[in-house]
């Protein structure tokens, strides 16, 4: 499989990292493995001195491949842990990790961007976890990280997105800036990390994460064991089923 993402590496140390999967950018099993392995490999050369996620096409990342899910439905385990590897690359990455985000950004691009340290947005990014829609569990850790407990449990009981200027008013994103600014704005705040001691930097990276509240690798690998459950029950395979034929779900 050819990697769903391409990398730079700059010469400042800002490492860019560019998801590239037409036409949604939803990875499948194998792509979400390699880019948890791409990601740590980053974090551990010492001339990376921070990384931008972005995006290439309509949207940042609609998440797991469903039409893969749907054919193959053991790959939920493979797929879970490709999830858990990637977030947590993202999380405890040694090294500052910015999310530019734009278009739709869902499932499992909610794991990446509650993961991150710093979220850049796009005027017309709109955040969602439509998980319940899709048979599954999973990203509400990630998105309680960037939203709180209320909103983020009216995003996941209903499916509905959440367009970028609310975020801002949330605090969910650290900025909202026009679409043909993102690059350059992440890639900015990127480099203004990247000129500061990269040893302190990193001792503040690992000090930062260590007072956050609770353990969101825990959280998060909590509700992949729901996830579980939730492939266990026709409803979600009817989910699926219903998402791969484009047209509403019967229960």
């Amino acid at each position: 499989m050819q990697e769903p993402f391409k990398i730079t590496v700059h010469e400042d140390g800002v490492a860019e990292l560019v998801l590239d999967h037409p036409p949604v950018n939803a990875l499948p099993s194998a792509g979400w493995r390699a880019l948890a392995a791409a990601i740590e490999v980053l974090g551990r050369r010492s001339e990376v001195r921070a990384i931008v996620i972005r995006a290439e096409g309509r949207g940042f990342c609609a998440g797991v491949d469903i039409k893969e899910l749907d054919g193959r439905p053991d790959l939920i385990v493979e797929v879970n842990a490709g999830n858990h590897a990637t977030f947590r690359a993202v999380h405890l990455n040694p090294v500052p990790v910015i999310a530019a985000v734009h278009g739709f950004v869902l499932g499992g691009g909610i794991g990446i961007c509650g993961a991150a340290d710093i979220v850049i947005a796009a005027e017309d990014a709109r955040f969602g976890l439509p998980e319940v829609d899709r048979g599954a569990m999973g990203g509400a850790a990630h998105l309680q990280r960037m939203f709180g407990v209320q909103k983020t449990r009216y995003l996941f009981f209903t499916g509905e997105m959440i367009g970028a200027p609310e975020a801002l008013r949330l605090g969910a994103v650290e900025r909202v800036v026009p679409r043909e600014r993102l690059r350059d704005e992440a890639l900015a705040v990127a480099a203004k990390i990247a000129a500061k001691s990269p040893a302190m930097i990193r001792i503040a990276k690992e000090a930062l994460t260590g007072i956050e509240d609770g353990n969101l690798e825990a959280k998060y690998r909590w509700e992949q064991g729901f996830t579980l459950q939730a492939y266990m029950s026709p409803d979600s395979a009817e989910t699926r089923r219903a998402f791969v034929q484009k047209r509403e779900a019967r229960f």
